[in-house]
Protein backbone atom coordinates (compact mmCIF):
# COMPACT_ATOMS: atom_id res chain seq x y z
CA UNK A 1 0.00 0.00 0.00
CA UNK A 2 1.27 3.84 -0.62
CA UNK A 3 3.05 5.87 2.15
CA UNK A 4 0.35 8.58 2.67
CA UNK A 5 2.13 10.17 5.41
CA UNK A 6 5.52 9.72 6.00
CA UNK A 7 6.11 11.12 9.50
CA UNK A 8 3.39 10.25 11.52
CA UNK A 9 2.78 9.01 15.47
CA UNK A 10 0.15 6.23 16.84
CA UNK A 11 -0.92 6.83 20.37
CA UNK A 12 -2.40 4.11 22.40
CA UNK A 13 -4.25 6.15 25.27
CA UNK A 14 -4.76 4.89 29.09
CA UNK A 15 -5.96 6.32 32.25
CA UNK A 16 -1.61 6.48 33.21
CA UNK A 17 0.20 5.85 30.73
CA UNK A 18 0.31 6.61 26.75
CA UNK A 19 2.58 4.40 24.92
CA UNK A 20 3.24 6.34 21.56
CA UNK A 21 4.74 5.15 18.63
CA UNK A 22 6.78 7.11 15.39
CA UNK A 23 7.14 5.83 12.14
CA UNK A 24 8.97 7.88 9.75
CA UNK A 25 10.09 6.92 6.25
CA UNK A 26 12.52 9.57 4.48
CA UNK A 27 13.14 9.45 0.42
CA UNK A 28 15.23 6.21 -0.24
CA UNK A 29 15.50 4.84 2.91
CA UNK A 30 14.26 2.17 5.15
CA UNK A 31 11.28 2.53 7.10
CA UNK A 32 12.45 3.57 10.86
CA UNK A 33 9.72 2.70 13.79
CA UNK A 34 10.30 3.43 17.53
CA UNK A 35 8.14 3.09 20.56
CA UNK A 36 7.94 4.93 23.86
CA UNK A 37 5.64 4.99 27.17
CA UNK A 38 4.63 8.27 28.94
CA UNK A 39 2.66 8.81 32.61
CA UNK A 40 -0.13 11.13 31.70
CA UNK A 41 0.88 13.49 33.98
CA UNK A 42 1.25 16.64 32.64
CA UNK A 43 5.22 17.22 32.28
CA UNK A 44 5.31 13.94 30.78
CA UNK A 45 2.75 14.81 27.88
CA UNK A 46 4.78 17.85 27.70
CA UNK A 47 7.86 15.53 27.25
CA UNK A 48 6.19 13.51 24.61
CA UNK A 49 4.65 16.63 22.40
CA UNK A 50 8.90 17.63 22.56
CA UNK A 51 9.59 14.31 21.32
CA UNK A 52 7.22 14.05 18.60
CA UNK A 53 7.80 17.71 17.63
CA UNK A 54 11.65 17.17 18.14
CA UNK A 55 11.02 13.97 15.23
CA UNK A 56 9.32 15.78 12.76
CA UNK A 57 6.18 14.14 12.98
CA UNK A 58 3.01 15.55 10.97
CA UNK A 59 0.24 13.61 11.81
CA UNK A 60 -0.69 11.86 15.31
CA UNK A 61 -3.67 9.76 15.57
CA UNK A 62 -5.30 7.92 19.35
CA UNK A 63 -8.61 6.01 19.97
CA UNK A 64 -11.17 8.01 21.76
CA UNK A 65 -10.74 6.29 25.32
CA UNK A 66 -13.01 7.64 27.51
CA UNK A 67 -11.80 11.00 28.22
CA UNK A 68 -8.26 10.13 28.67
CA UNK A 69 -7.80 11.05 25.03
CA UNK A 70 -8.70 14.77 25.90
CA UNK A 71 -5.01 16.02 28.29
CA UNK A 72 -3.28 14.79 25.17
CA UNK A 73 -5.70 16.32 22.55
CA UNK A 74 -5.09 19.66 24.55
CA UNK A 75 -1.68 19.63 24.68
CA UNK A 76 -0.83 18.44 20.94
CA UNK A 77 -3.76 20.74 19.47
CA UNK A 78 -2.53 23.18 16.91
CA UNK A 79 1.43 21.43 16.74
CA UNK A 80 0.08 18.31 15.05
CA UNK A 81 -2.69 17.15 12.58
CA UNK A 82 -4.70 15.09 14.80
CA UNK A 83 -7.18 12.65 14.51
CA UNK A 84 -9.06 10.78 16.87
CA UNK A 85 -10.20 7.90 15.79
CA UNK A 86 -13.53 5.47 17.07
CA UNK A 87 -11.52 2.05 18.86
CA UNK A 88 -14.38 -0.39 16.59
CA UNK A 89 -12.37 1.12 13.54
CA UNK A 90 -9.39 0.04 14.36
CA UNK A 91 -9.58 -3.79 15.82
CA UNK A 92 -6.48 -5.52 15.35
CA UNK A 93 -6.14 -8.73 14.08
CA UNK A 94 -6.14 -11.65 15.91
CA UNK A 95 -2.56 -12.44 17.76
CA UNK A 96 -0.73 -11.02 20.58
CA UNK A 97 -1.83 -8.18 21.71
CA UNK A 98 0.05 -5.67 24.02
CA UNK A 99 -0.02 -1.46 24.34
CA UNK A 100 2.77 -1.52 21.89
CA UNK A 101 1.56 -3.63 19.63
CA UNK A 102 -1.47 -1.30 19.55
CA UNK A 103 0.31 1.56 19.04
CA UNK A 104 1.99 -0.11 16.50
CA UNK A 105 -0.92 -0.86 14.64
CA UNK A 106 -2.86 2.64 14.60
CA UNK A 107 0.91 4.06 13.49
CA UNK A 108 0.43 1.59 10.62
CA UNK A 109 -3.23 2.61 9.77
CA UNK A 110 -2.22 6.17 9.26
CA UNK A 111 0.56 6.20 7.66
CA UNK A 112 -1.47 4.02 4.97
CA UNK A 113 -4.57 6.78 5.52
CA UNK A 114 -6.74 4.08 6.01
CA UNK A 115 -7.71 6.11 9.50
CA UNK A 116 -11.07 8.68 9.87
CA UNK A 117 -11.22 11.11 12.45
CA UNK A 118 -14.09 12.09 14.61
CA UNK A 119 -15.72 15.48 14.89
CA UNK A 120 -13.58 16.69 17.30
CA UNK A 121 -14.79 20.44 18.29
CA UNK A 122 -13.04 23.58 18.96
CA UNK A 123 -12.60 24.63 22.45
CA UNK A 124 -15.67 27.20 23.21
CA UNK A 125 -17.88 24.28 21.59
CA UNK A 126 -17.09 21.54 23.76
CA UNK A 127 -17.07 23.79 27.14
CA UNK A 128 -20.66 24.56 25.74
CA UNK A 129 -21.50 21.06 25.01
CA UNK A 130 -20.04 20.34 29.21
CA UNK A 131 -22.26 22.48 30.49
CA UNK A 132 -25.62 21.11 28.42
CA UNK A 133 -24.92 17.43 29.19
CA UNK A 134 -24.20 18.52 32.99
CA UNK A 135 -27.75 19.40 32.78
CA UNK A 136 -29.30 17.54 31.15
CA UNK A 137 -27.76 15.21 34.08
CA UNK A 138 -28.75 17.34 36.60
CA UNK A 139 -32.67 17.70 35.72
CA UNK A 140 -32.83 13.93 35.33
CA UNK A 141 -31.35 13.80 38.58
CA UNK A 142 -34.13 16.27 39.66
CA UNK A 143 -36.87 13.95 38.17
CA UNK A 144 -35.35 10.92 40.13
CA UNK A 145 -35.94 13.12 43.37
CA UNK A 146 -39.57 14.31 42.43
CA UNK A 147 -40.20 10.10 42.31
CA UNK A 148 -39.13 9.26 45.57
CA UNK A 149 -41.48 12.66 47.13
CA UNK A 150 -44.12 10.73 45.45
CA UNK A 151 -43.30 7.61 46.66
CA UNK A 152 -42.87 9.23 50.20
CA UNK A 153 -46.59 10.55 49.83
CA UNK A 154 -47.89 7.54 48.89
CA UNK A 155 -46.46 5.48 51.76
CA UNK A 156 -48.09 8.35 54.09
CA UNK A 157 -51.68 7.79 52.21
CA UNK A 158 -51.34 11.01 50.49
CA UNK A 159 -52.86 11.17 47.36
CA UNK A 160 -51.40 14.52 45.93
CA UNK A 161 -49.97 13.56 42.53
CA UNK A 162 -53.95 11.64 41.86
CA UNK A 163 -55.34 14.90 41.94
CA UNK A 164 -52.57 17.52 40.96
CA UNK A 165 -50.72 17.11 37.45
CA UNK A 166 -47.25 19.12 38.90
CA UNK A 167 -46.87 17.56 42.79
CA UNK A 168 -43.89 20.33 43.12
CA UNK A 169 -46.13 23.22 41.20
CA UNK A 170 -46.76 26.40 42.95
CA UNK A 171 -49.73 24.46 44.70
CA UNK A 172 -48.58 21.43 45.51
CA UNK A 173 -45.36 23.20 47.15
CA UNK A 174 -47.41 25.02 49.76
CA UNK A 175 -49.37 22.05 50.53
CA UNK A 176 -46.04 20.06 51.54
CA UNK A 177 -44.49 22.68 53.32
CA UNK A 178 -47.44 23.04 54.96
CA UNK A 179 -47.52 18.81 55.64
CA UNK A 180 -44.01 18.93 56.83
CA UNK A 181 -44.74 21.89 59.17
CA UNK A 182 -46.91 19.61 61.05
CA UNK A 183 -50.20 20.73 59.75
CA UNK A 184 -52.92 18.04 59.55
CA UNK A 185 -55.95 19.46 58.84
CA UNK A 186 -56.39 18.07 55.49
CA UNK A 187 -59.20 21.07 54.73
CA UNK A 188 -56.76 23.60 56.00
CA UNK A 189 -54.29 22.07 53.63
CA UNK A 190 -56.62 22.08 50.44
CA UNK A 191 -57.41 25.66 51.07
CA UNK A 192 -53.58 26.65 49.89
CA UNK A 193 -54.30 25.58 46.09
CA UNK A 194 -54.20 28.36 43.93
CA UNK A 195 -55.52 28.92 40.35
CA UNK A 196 -57.11 25.86 38.80
CA UNK A 197 -56.38 23.73 41.47
CA UNK A 198 -58.86 25.36 43.91
CA UNK A 199 -61.54 23.93 41.54
CA UNK A 200 -60.44 20.46 42.66
CA UNK A 201 -60.56 21.63 46.74
CA UNK A 202 -63.16 18.96 47.32
CA UNK A 203 -61.12 16.05 45.87
CA UNK A 204 -57.91 17.64 47.01
CA UNK A 205 -59.52 17.27 51.45
CA UNK A 206 -60.13 13.32 50.42
CA UNK A 207 -56.46 12.85 48.63
CA UNK A 208 -54.86 14.83 52.03
CA UNK A 209 -56.40 12.35 54.84
CA UNK A 210 -53.26 10.05 55.28
CA UNK A 211 -51.07 8.89 58.33
CA UNK A 212 -47.86 11.24 58.05
CA UNK A 213 -45.54 10.55 60.66
CA UNK A 214 -42.11 12.28 61.86
CA UNK A 215 -40.37 9.68 60.01
CA UNK A 216 -42.17 11.15 56.88
CA UNK A 217 -41.73 14.54 57.39
CA UNK A 218 -37.64 13.95 58.24
CA UNK A 219 -37.86 12.39 54.10
CA UNK A 220 -39.68 15.45 52.66
CA UNK A 221 -37.93 17.72 54.41
CA UNK A 222 -34.68 16.09 53.17
CA UNK A 223 -35.74 15.51 49.47
CA UNK A 224 -37.59 19.20 49.31
CA UNK A 225 -34.17 20.90 50.18
CA UNK A 226 -31.96 18.25 47.81
CA UNK A 227 -35.07 19.20 44.75
CA UNK A 228 -34.23 23.16 45.53
CA UNK A 229 -30.21 22.50 45.34
CA UNK A 230 -30.70 21.06 42.32
CA UNK A 231 -32.99 23.28 40.71
CA UNK A 232 -30.78 26.21 41.95
CA UNK A 233 -27.89 24.53 40.46
CA UNK A 234 -29.39 23.90 37.04
CA UNK A 235 -31.00 27.87 37.34
CA UNK A 236 -26.79 28.43 37.58
CA UNK A 237 -25.96 26.17 34.74
CA UNK A 238 -28.96 28.34 32.43
CA UNK A 239 -27.41 31.24 32.94
CA UNK A 240 -23.26 30.20 32.14
CA UNK A 241 -24.87 28.80 29.19
CA UNK A 242 -26.35 31.60 27.78
CA UNK A 243 -23.77 33.67 28.84
CA UNK A 244 -20.56 32.10 27.46
CA UNK A 245 -22.88 30.63 24.30
CA UNK A 246 -20.51 31.65 20.92
CA UNK A 247 -22.19 34.45 18.72
CA UNK A 248 -22.62 31.72 16.13
CA UNK A 249 -24.83 29.42 18.18
CA UNK A 250 -26.85 32.26 19.41
CA UNK A 251 -27.89 33.43 16.20
CA UNK A 252 -28.89 30.56 14.87
CA UNK A 253 -31.16 29.71 18.09
CA UNK A 254 -34.22 31.55 16.73
CA UNK A 255 -33.80 29.39 13.68
CA UNK A 256 -34.24 26.35 15.81
CA UNK A 257 -37.16 27.28 17.65
CA UNK A 258 -39.24 27.58 14.46
CA UNK A 259 -39.64 23.64 14.16
CA UNK A 260 -42.58 21.90 16.12
CA UNK A 261 -41.34 20.24 19.05
CA UNK A 262 -37.74 22.29 20.06
CA UNK A 263 -38.04 24.77 22.22
CA UNK A 264 -34.77 27.24 23.60
CA UNK A 265 -33.23 24.49 25.76
CA UNK A 266 -33.71 21.43 23.02
CA UNK A 267 -32.08 24.14 20.58
CA UNK A 268 -29.17 24.48 22.60
CA UNK A 269 -28.80 20.97 23.60
CA UNK A 270 -28.83 20.24 19.80
CA UNK A 271 -26.24 22.94 18.60
CA UNK A 272 -24.31 21.80 21.25
CA UNK A 273 -23.83 18.49 20.05
CA UNK A 274 -23.90 19.43 16.31
CA UNK A 275 -22.53 22.89 16.07
CA UNK A 276 -23.33 25.38 13.54
CA UNK A 277 -21.33 24.21 10.56
CA UNK A 278 -22.33 21.51 8.58
CA UNK A 279 -18.90 21.11 6.73
CA UNK A 280 -18.31 17.91 8.93
CA UNK A 281 -21.03 16.14 7.44
CA UNK A 282 -20.51 15.67 3.88
CA UNK A 283 -25.00 14.96 3.72
CA UNK A 284 -27.62 15.03 6.18
CA UNK A 285 -27.45 11.07 6.09
CA UNK A 286 -23.72 11.55 7.77
CA UNK A 287 -25.48 13.59 10.19
CA UNK A 288 -28.03 10.74 10.89
CA UNK A 289 -25.33 7.85 10.64
CA UNK A 290 -23.09 9.64 13.57
CA UNK A 291 -26.20 10.82 16.02
CA UNK A 292 -27.34 6.75 15.82
CA UNK A 293 -30.82 7.96 14.11
CA UNK A 294 -30.21 6.08 10.90
CA UNK A 295 -31.72 2.35 10.36
CA UNK A 296 -28.58 -0.07 10.76
CA UNK A 297 -27.38 -2.92 7.74
CA UNK A 298 -26.62 -6.12 8.74
CA UNK A 299 -26.94 -8.83 6.12
CA UNK A 300 -26.08 -12.01 5.40
CA UNK A 301 -26.67 -14.47 2.13
CA UNK A 302 -29.06 -11.93 1.31
CA UNK A 303 -30.74 -11.89 4.67
CA UNK A 304 -31.64 -9.18 6.38
CA UNK A 305 -30.72 -9.93 9.74
CA UNK A 306 -31.20 -6.30 11.86
CA UNK A 307 -31.94 -2.94 11.14
CA UNK A 308 -31.23 -1.52 14.70
CA UNK A 309 -29.36 1.68 14.49
CA UNK A 310 -25.53 2.14 15.53
CA UNK A 311 -24.50 3.40 18.21
CA UNK A 312 -23.80 7.14 18.11
CA UNK A 313 -24.41 10.27 19.92
CA UNK A 314 -27.25 9.09 22.64
CA UNK A 315 -26.71 13.21 23.86
CA UNK A 316 -28.04 14.29 20.91
CA UNK A 317 -30.50 11.10 19.95
CA UNK A 318 -32.20 11.91 23.50
CA UNK A 319 -32.79 15.82 22.32
CA UNK A 320 -33.95 14.50 19.05
CA UNK A 321 -36.95 11.93 20.51
CA UNK A 322 -37.86 14.03 23.44
CA UNK A 323 -38.59 17.46 20.68
CA UNK A 324 -40.26 14.32 18.14
CA UNK A 325 -42.85 13.48 21.23
CA UNK A 326 -43.79 17.43 21.61
CA UNK A 327 -43.79 17.58 17.63
CA UNK A 328 -46.14 14.75 17.41
CA UNK A 329 -48.53 16.55 20.05
CA UNK A 330 -48.57 19.68 17.92
CA UNK A 331 -51.78 20.59 16.15
CA UNK A 332 -51.72 20.92 11.91
CA UNK A 333 -48.23 20.09 11.74
CA UNK A 334 -46.38 17.67 9.14
CA UNK A 335 -44.76 16.41 11.71
CA UNK A 336 -47.46 15.52 13.81
CA UNK A 337 -49.10 13.59 10.74
CA UNK A 338 -45.85 11.55 9.64
CA UNK A 339 -46.11 10.40 13.83
CA UNK A 340 -49.85 9.45 13.10
CA UNK A 341 -49.11 7.74 9.71
CA UNK A 342 -45.81 5.65 11.02
CA UNK A 343 -47.03 4.74 14.46
CA UNK A 344 -50.12 3.14 12.64
CA UNK A 345 -47.85 0.79 10.92
CA UNK A 346 -44.80 0.71 13.31
CA UNK A 347 -45.56 1.55 16.85
CA UNK A 348 -44.94 4.75 18.69
CA UNK A 349 -40.88 3.87 19.42
CA UNK A 350 -39.73 3.40 16.33
CA UNK A 351 -42.04 6.52 14.71
CA UNK A 352 -40.51 9.14 17.67
CA UNK A 353 -36.91 7.79 16.25
CA UNK A 354 -38.23 8.55 12.11
CA UNK A 355 -39.73 12.16 13.76
CA UNK A 356 -36.44 12.70 15.17
CA UNK A 357 -34.66 11.79 12.03
CA UNK A 358 -37.22 13.96 10.32
CA UNK A 359 -36.61 16.95 12.82
CA UNK A 360 -31.99 15.89 12.21
CA UNK A 361 -32.49 16.11 8.37
CA UNK A 362 -34.39 19.57 8.33
CA UNK A 363 -31.73 20.87 10.76
CA UNK A 364 -29.08 19.66 8.70
CA UNK A 365 -30.63 22.00 5.64
CA UNK A 366 -31.83 25.13 7.80
CA UNK A 367 -28.21 25.03 9.09
CA UNK A 368 -26.07 24.62 5.45
CA UNK A 369 -28.47 27.11 3.84
CA UNK A 370 -29.03 29.71 6.59
CA UNK A 371 -33.36 29.38 6.22
CA UNK A 372 -36.06 29.03 8.62
CA UNK A 373 -38.29 25.64 9.01
CA UNK A 374 -40.75 25.65 6.10
CA UNK A 375 -44.14 23.79 7.09
CA UNK A 376 -45.48 21.36 4.60
CA UNK A 377 -48.65 21.28 6.67
CA UNK A 378 -50.48 18.31 7.81
CA UNK A 379 -52.42 18.04 4.56
CA UNK A 380 -48.84 17.15 3.13
CA UNK A 381 -49.07 13.54 2.86
CA UNK A 382 -52.96 13.83 1.98
CA UNK A 383 -52.09 15.52 -1.19
CA UNK A 384 -49.09 13.64 -2.02
CA UNK A 385 -51.21 11.12 -3.35
CA UNK A 386 -54.88 12.75 -3.82
CA UNK A 387 -55.96 9.37 -6.20
CA UNK A 388 -55.04 6.78 -4.40
CA UNK A 389 -56.18 8.63 -1.37
CA UNK A 390 -59.97 8.90 -2.35
CA UNK A 391 -60.40 5.34 -3.94
CA UNK A 392 -59.05 4.45 -0.38
CA UNK A 393 -62.15 5.83 1.25
CA UNK A 394 -64.27 4.97 -0.99
CA UNK A 395 -63.60 1.45 -0.08
CA UNK A 396 -63.91 1.30 3.24
CA UNK A 397 -67.10 3.03 2.87
CA UNK A 398 -68.58 0.34 0.21
CA UNK A 399 -66.91 -2.54 2.88
CA UNK A 400 -69.52 -0.93 5.35
CA UNK A 401 -72.75 -1.15 3.24
CA UNK A 402 -72.66 2.45 1.38
CA UNK A 403 -72.81 3.43 -2.05
CA UNK A 404 -70.55 6.27 -2.74
CA UNK A 405 -71.36 9.09 -5.81
CA UNK A 406 -68.64 11.30 -5.84
CA UNK A 407 -69.32 14.79 -7.04
CA UNK A 408 -67.13 17.70 -7.40
CA UNK A 409 -67.39 20.66 -4.52
CA UNK A 410 -68.55 23.56 -6.24
CA UNK A 411 -66.61 26.72 -5.45
CA UNK A 412 -67.13 29.03 -2.63
CA UNK A 413 -69.46 31.67 -3.59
Amino acid sequence: MDIVYPRCAGLDVHKKTVVACVRVLEAGTKLQQETRRFTTMTSDLKALADWLMGQRVTHVAMESTGVYWRPIWNLLEGRFELLLVNAQHIKKVPGRKTDMKDSEWIAQLLQHGLLRGSFVPARPHQELRELTRLRRQMIQGRSRITNRIQQVLETANIKLASVASDVLGVSGRRILEALVSGQQDPAAMAQLARRRLRHKIPQLELALEGQVSAHHRFLLRLLLDEWDHVSSSINRLNQQIEATMPRPFQEALPRLTTVPGIDVRAAQDILAETGVQMKQFPTAAHLASWTGMSPGNNESAGKRRSGRPAKGNHWLRTALVQSGWAASHSKGTYLSALYRRLAARRGSKRALVALGHSILGSIFYMLTNQKDYHELSSEYFDQLNHDRLVAHLVRRLEQLGKRVVLQPKEPAA
